[in-house]
């Protein structure tokens, strides 16, 4: 029988650990009160521009009819709300959104690719990046501000960051993996 090294195994022991208190945080996000965006603490440059914010829905709003059926995130760009739908067709989470400059044109695509954290091209700290499309050069995904900021698209710039509130970043990260279908309609 060969060694382990104990580089691996102490690797191996913090990536065991790091799973475990990511899902310990989902499952507590999921469970916890799902405040709506508008109730989140806002920022000087938020209270500047408060024609950016989305508009309150009910949290029970309907999936779009044309969204098409089984496990999906569902983006509705007019409603500036997305939708986490399970395999039975029925809304697991919805919450609103803040678009960027640039929308992804209504169709079907798939989480292509997933980031912890970065800086958004606005200069703002953001977690749970969910790539999901193109469009214009740039690319088109959901976060969330590490901050629970939700300031407005910089003045002049071209951002593909569709933000939301902090909670619903980490219950979208859950459930976005790899390859999940991504609809987004008008």
């Amino acid at each position: 029988m060969r060694a382990v090294p104990a580089s691996k195994v102490w690797v191996t022991g913090l990536t065991v650990g790091a799973v475990a208190a990511v899902t310990v945080l989902a499952v507590q996000a999921n469970k916890g009160p799902h405040p709506k965006a508008s109730a989140a603490r806002p920022s000087a440059s938020v209270s500047a521009h408060a024609s950016t914010s989305p508009k309150p829905h009910a949290t029970t709003a309907a999936v779009p009819a044309s969204s098409g059926t089984g496990r999906r995130i569902v983006y509705a760009v007019g409603q500036k709300r997305v939708w986490l739908v399970d395999a039975s067709d029925k809304a697991a989470r919805t919450f609103p959104v803040w678009p960027g400059t640039v929308s992804p044109d209504p169709g079907k695509y798939t989480v292509s690719v997933r980031k912890d954290a970065t800086t958004g091209s606005d200069g703002v700290q953001i977690e749970n990046i969910v790539y999901f499309a193109t469009k214009s050069g740039l690319n088109i995904a959901f976060s969330n501000a590490v901050d629970g900021s939700s300031p407005p698209p910089a003045a002049g710039k071209q951002t593909g960051g569709v933000r939301m509130g902090k909670a619903d970043g980490a219950a979208l990260w859950t459930f976005g993996t790899t390859s999940t279908k991504v609809i987004v309609v008008k």
